[in-house]
């Protein structure tokens, strides 16, 4: 390292040095310390600043010498600023709406354009995704499906299109059920807390991953709002911060009594054709069950199934058969236990339903060939496909009566230590006088003012997705194995100014881009590469990988394919074969946004998976941005990819003129910008080349540009204007934002 940039570094580090030597004096961690609100420091170049955060940014690189970058070109901030808020590029005529307007408040008037639409929520809920390890199946060996995790996806993007506040969107993941009078969307958010993982697997014990399940909702609160590294208490005391193994499980008992319950969660219109439709839906399958006789044995089995509960061992045919109901139906044990009367239809008709699909396990073939259970199981199907079923969502309540909770020894479940009650860790600020150790406070309680940590974290994490890194990098960790803040007083100044001003997202974001900061080119500087290589002081902008969603969806954008529907249900975007066995969504559902693409964790989406999305099995506060030659393949080849070029080129065809304008368009598609000469050149060049090679090939144009998409184009030309297109959309500047 040369003397120069080792003198950077150590001034550099000096602010974060004594602002830790100061959080040590008053006796702790520096994010420990109550968050207060610091002064603006003062700068010489006071033309720079367009708001408080450049105070802070610049009065760093003043003590530096260094300069800050210029801004970039508008063509390049609409682009960054529309991916970065909507995940989408802009369209050639909201570049050209921009460009085009010279009145004051242009950009600001771009900010809440995007801010308003309903993408947004897509592309920031997908952040949050990310920390509560959201998949649409179970993991474990069987890795099942999940067919109503959707549910609290869609909730968590309504209530980012909404502005939810985040101290109300905290509180209603965590506890929602325990609001008084709460709603069903309130219960649907606390799907939150039922990401976890389920094993299924026959002979399993249930309270081993039901502590499973309880140890990972205790991590994921720590890692998410208080950026601390809970599990590494869940054995022994802390290694590295000071938290006690017993202050761990006092977290560990608010959720030790939750319990997972499935409801009935109607989306608005469901309602109506829901309700017109089941009479003739009860009747006919009340119909179908008395036809079969299935009441009186069902009412048989539940009988025999509570009695070999009772005593495990005697009848092994009937152990394999209530294994079975506890592991693979939820809530399959306590619906067994419920009374009939008290059950209710949802509740019911579950049973039922498996019992049918069941009962073989413990009766001979003969008996179960003379019931026909499998010619009314194919009835009963067919009968709920053509029936408006409302939505359900997977949730959690609060146990009655509550679960004693007790530190257990090495973290084993099956060596229960002391008991313990529902606390706060030592290090940090208690419930309160008149708090009740229940789920509901411990929920207010992160978000109070007394709690350093969930400010500092969260805006820490916003910042992160605007510049790359945020201003602790180890955004997961604030612990004292995490690193220090580059700018601390930013850091505070930024999270009591989300608290003080009603924990709203959108006022944050408006903050950082209108910024001079967020507005500076990323070109590199070769001052910056030697002095400030990770760009810790925010000279300029960096440029970013986009996220394996945003590729996907920017492909879509371009070539015109993107189903502009928000929120629904999970879909299969077709993959390559010999992948997966799942079958493909049809109509419009193949080209929703990637936010919607069905998880499943042991055998992810291809494409997603090769750029990194995570895999749901634990909370990802920072995404790692590799790049390998599997990526490159995947533009080239990818299905998605391939289709995409054919309908930019189709694009490009219906867009009539010569050859300039047709390339000066898929340009402002693919990249939000018109070609240099040098590029027109070599796109003329490469176009004449393909149009040679297809020329000697007649099967060619037909594989690459079927007739029936030709239109008033020749088949060769709009073949090659296709390998024109898959050019453009293997471009690092496709897949970057600058």
């Amino acid at each position: 390292m040369s003397w120069e940039r080792s003198c950077t570094w150590a001034v550099a580090g000096l602010v974060a040095a004594c602002y830790l030597a100061a959080a040590a004096q008053e006796g702790g961690l520096w994010s420990l310390r109550p968050v207060t609100r610091p002064s603006l420091p003062a700068v010489r170049n006071e033309g720079w600043p367009r708001n408080a955060i450049d105070r802070f940014i610049l009065a760093a690189l003043e003590t530096e010498g260094i300069a800050p970058s210029p801004e970039a070109d508008k063509q390049t901030l609409l682009r960054r600023l529309s991916l970065d808020l909507t995940g989408l590029p802009p369209s050639p005529e909201e570049q050209d709406a921009f460009l085009n307007d010279r009145r004051p408040g242009a950009w600001e008037r771009q900010i809440e354009r995007l801010l308003a639409s309903p993408h947004y929520g897509e592309k920031w809920g997908r952040h949050w995704l990310d920390v509560a390890r959201y998949a649409d199946s179970d993991g474990y060996r069987g890795d099942a499906f999940r067919p109503n995790a959707w549910r609290w996806r869609h909730w968590v993007i309504s209530a980012f299109n909404s502005d939810m506040p985040f101290d109300r969107f905290t509180i209603e993941q965590i506890a929602g059920d325990l609001l008084p009078n709460a709603t069903v969307e309130q219960r649907v958010a606390t799907g939150f807390l039922r990401n976890t993982l389920t094993n299924r697997e026959g002979g399993i014990d249930p309270e081993q991953f039901r502590v499973e399940a309880v140890v990972d909702r205790t991590n994921t609160m720590g890692a998410v709002w208080l950026g601390l590294t809970l599990a590494c208490a869940q054995c022994h005391d802390h290694k590295y911060d000071p938290m006690s193994q017993r202050d761990y499980y006092r977290l560990f008992a608010f959720f030790n009594t939750a319990e997972e319950w499935n409801l009935e969660a109607p989306l608005p219109g469901e309602m109506g054709p829901h309700l017109a439709a089941r009479p003739a839906f009860d009747r006919k399958r009340g119909e179908l069950l008395a036809a079969y006789g299935v009441l009186p044995l069902q009412a048989e089995w539940e009988a025999r199934m509570l009695k070999a509960a009772a005593q495990p061992g005697r009848w092994l045919d009937w152990d394999h058969a209530f294994d079975d109901l506890r592991t693979s139906l939820d809530d399959g044990e306590k619906l067994l236990r419920l009374p009939p009367e008290r059950r209710n239809r949802r509740q019911a008709k579950l049973l039922t339903d498996y019992f049918i699909a069941n009962y073989s396990r413990v009766i001979t073939k003969e008996r179960a060939k003379e019931l026909r259970f499998d010619e009314l199981g194919r009835q009963l199907r067919e009968l709920d496909l053509s029936f408006p079923a409302l939505s359900e969502a997977p949730t959690v309540r609060q146990e009655i009566p509550p679960r004693r909770t007790c530190v257990l020894v090495r973290g084993d479940y099956r060596t229960p230590g002391d008991d313990v009650a529902p606390g706060t860790p030592a290090i940090l600020p208690p419930l309160g006088a008149d708090g009740e150790p229940t789920r509901l406070n411990l929920a207010r309680w992160l978000v109070s003012a007394e709690n350093p940590l969930t400010p500092r974290v969260v805006v820490n994490r916003i910042w992160q997705e605007y510049f790359g890194r945020g201003l602790v990098k180890t955004s997961e960790n604030f612990g004292s194995q995490g690193e220090p803040p580059s700018h601390p007083e930013l850091l505070d100044w930024l999270a009591s100014e989300f608290r003080e001003t009603g924990w709203r997202w959108k006022h944050v974001h408006r903050l950082i881009l209108t910024s001079a900061a967020y507005r500076q080119s990323s070109h590199a500087r070769e001052d910056l590469a030697r002095r400030d290589p990770e760009n810790r002081l925010l000279a300029r902008q960096l440029r970013l990988r986009l996220p394996a969603e945003l590729i996907r969806d920017s492909a879509l954008v371009a070539a015109g394919l993107l189903s502009p529907e928000v929120g629904g249900k999970s879909v299969r975007p077709p993959q390559p074969a010999g992948v997966s066995d799942w079958q493909a969504s049809e109509g419009s559902d193949k080209y929703r946004r990637g936010v919607y693409v069905q998880l499943y964790r042991n055998k992810p989406y291809p494409f997603l998976a090769n750029f990194d999305a995570p895999s749901g099995y634990a909370p990802v506060c920072r995404r790692l941005r590799s790049n390998t030659p599997l990526q490159a393949l995947n533009l080239l080849n990818d299905p998605v990819f391939i289709e995409a070029s054919r309908a930019l080129a189709v694009r490009a065809a219906g867009r009539g003129g010569d050859f300039l304008s047709r390339l000066d368009y898929v340009f402002r598609l693919c990249l939000g910008r018109r070609p240099s000469h040098e590029e027109v050149e070599d796109q003329r060049a490469y176009l004449a080349a393909q149009q040679r090679l297809l020329d000697r090939d007649p099967a060619a144009p037909h594989s690459i540009a079927p007739s029936e998409l030709t239109g008033s184009m020749p088949q060769v030309d709009l073949a090659a204007w296709a390998g024109l297109a898959s050019v453009l959309l293997n471009t690092d500047e496709f897949i970057t934002r600058e």
